[in-house]
């Protein structure tokens, strides 16, 4: 781990970040990596902290030009964690705690000066989806897939995917994928518009390397203010609809369709949500 030395601007100080969120810096090209591979670099309540701070930090920090967002292992990351989910059935502070810091560090990527390149391999699901997509460029392997199934552990697409997939691909695909949570291919996410480039996996590092390079390598400021141009319409959208979906998402966390479902997966079973419930 390389922390920053920057002489103007405040430096990242990479001690104050979890083993769960590797940092490394190198020739001004931070790379950020989700580090919970054996749980598909589920979001722990630890690096959901982190990732509030991750990209303020690297926004001020005068020695990066570019980011880089990827996951340890074979999964980019598989959203949130089962257990979070089950101790936030009964404790709604724990529940609205996750959503403050999930709604701060999706501000902070859209408002972040410094491009964000996401290397996604293996699955984004869920919340991880979301992280991916609010990056600047997307680039992904064959292998991957793109998913946001909130509603099949009970809750409503709130915590961002509302916003950003019918603004990438319409809403007639947001619609199909967000109500029945189905997977998209890498490749049919490229075709519809939802990610930007798809590689072999042979290939995938390279092909990142190439755009951060040329990122890297270009004039900043123009392609940070490009940026700010481009996410206005986000920044709006974000601005109306995040607080709404969150508010939404937090209500059906307290119904008997999210319990049900947090209860399922941890009996190894499929939820019943057409059984009557007092």
């Amino acid at each position: 781990m390389t922390a920053s030395t920057g002489k103007q601007g405040r430096s990242i100080d990479f001690s104050k970040y979890p083993d769960t969120l590797k940092l490394d810096l190198h020739d001004n090209v931070l790379t950020i990596t989700l580090n919970n591979p054996t749980m598909a670099n589920a979001f722990l309540p630890e690096m959901d902290e982190a990732m509030t701070r991750i990209f303020w930090d690297a926004d001020a920090d005068p020695d990066v030009r570019v980011i880089i967002l990827t996951g340890a292992g074979k999964a980019f990351c598989a959203g949130g964690d089962i257990d979070a989910m089950h101790a936030g059935i009964d404790d709604i502070n724990l529940f609205m705690h996750g959503v403050k810091n999930g709604k701060r560090f999706m501000q902070a990527m859209i408002d972040c000066d410094k491009p964000i390149v996401a290397r996604v391999q293996g699955d984004a699901v869920g919340l991880g989806a979301t992280l991916a997509l609010y990056a600047d460029i997307v680039v992904a392997s064959e292998n991957a897939r793109f998913a946001d199934p909130h509603v099949r552990v009970g809750l409503v697409a709130g915590d961002g995917g509302a916003i950003i997939w019918p603004k990438n691909v319409g809403y007639a695909h947001a619609k199909y994928f967000l109500m029945t949570g189905d997977m998209v291919s890498a490749r049919e996410a490229q075709a519809m518009g939802l990610i930007a480039k798809v590689t072999t996996e042979a290939d995938l590092d390279a092909e990142v390397a190439r755009i951060v390079g040329k990122l890297n390598n270009g004039a900043l400021q123009a392609i940070t203010y490009t940026k700010h141009v481009l996410n206005i319409g986000i920044r709006q959208l974000f601005a109306s609809s995040v607080d709404a979906g969150f508010a939404l998402e937090t209500v059906t966390g307290r119904l008997p369709d999210h319990r049900e479902a947090v209860e399922a997966f941890a009996q190894k079973r499929k939820p019943d949500f057409r059984k009557k419930r007092e």
